[in-house]
């Protein structure tokens, strides 16, 4: 081989081993505690990357399920229980209070149960009917799929505030964060609805009633029609002259004389019947 060929690459060699040698002095003198440093914040900076990645996954499955935040609904309401109404199909309920259940019993002043569930409802009925239609705004969806809205009359009256302060709902601090407590006050100093008698929180009721307490199938208003085929206020009638529950429920929400078949005003007409 040729002689400077031979050199020329021993040269090349030396560098390169020389190179190799002379990082590898370099890391050497490197601390390893910047490394350890310097390899822990490229972990932590990694790990805050695939976090937000996420997180922005997260919203916009989020945003994609439940979609924008709904337009407020109006309309006639439909009422299902004491705390949630039906417009246009779309199921609404009250933000912050909590209202007895469609099975749920009570006591009155005398110690004696009547359907405060019921009764709840019925007197939800009698409020919207007088001031159509109902606009909620939207606050949130909850667990069951339901819109859950702040909800107004046509003349403005608060829905909630309304079963709150006559004695038809409770105050619910787990949502309300005590925004109908004042109304609360009110009923409980008044003597009214639930507050005349004995009562066991919708919440807790609940809890002990979970496997007993189906939900009502049909909106009240949907019921009231129904019975609305059969039924007229030509003439006027009196609770005797009357044959059903239904029947007196019915003249009571849709008669201008059916308040008169309620004389103690506690939601329940005819109470003989009823």
């Amino acid at each position: 081989m040729d002689k400077y060929r031979y050199d020329n690459r021993s040269d090349h060699w030396r560098k390169r081993t020389g190179a190799k040698h002379s990082r590898a002095r370099r890391l050497a003198s490197v601390p390893l505690r910047l490394i350890f440093v310097t390899v822990v914040a490229a972990g932590a900076l990694v790990a805050q990357t695939a976090i937000q990645h996420s997180e922005s996954l997260q919203e916009i499955n989020a945003s994609n399920w439940f979609g924008s935040k709904p337009a407020p609904i109006a309309g006639v309401a439909s009422v299902i229980d004491g705390d949630t109404i039906e417009i246009h199909g779309q199921r609404i309920r009250f933000n912050g209070i909590d209202a007895p259940e469609s099975k749920q019993y009570c006591d009155d002043a005398k110690g004696f149960e009547y359907p405060c569930g019921r009764r709840a409802a019925q007197a939800l009925d009698r409020f919207l009917a007088t001031s159509k239609p109902v606009q909620c705004s939207f606050v949130s969806w909850d667990r069951y799929g339901r819109f859950v809205g702040d909800c107004r009359r046509a003349d403005g009256t608060s829905v909630a505030s309304w079963m709150v302060e006559h004695g038809q709902a409770l105050d619910w601090p787990r949502y309300s964060r005590g925004a109908y407590a004042g109304q609360q006050a009110k009923a409980e100093a008044a003597n009214v609805g639930l507050w005349v008698g004995k009562f066991q929180a919708p919440w807790d009721w609940r809890a002990g009633h979970a496997d007993k307490a189906p939900a009502i199938s049909q909106p009240l208003g949907i019921i009231n029609n129904r019975v609305a085929q059969s039924y007229s206020c030509q003439p006027r009638r009196t609770c005797p002259q009357i044959s059903s529950c239904d029947e007196a429920n019915w003249y009571l929400a849709n008669c201008s004389w059916g308040g008169k078949l309620d004389r103690d005003k506690d939601g329940i007409p005819c109470e003989s019947l009823c």
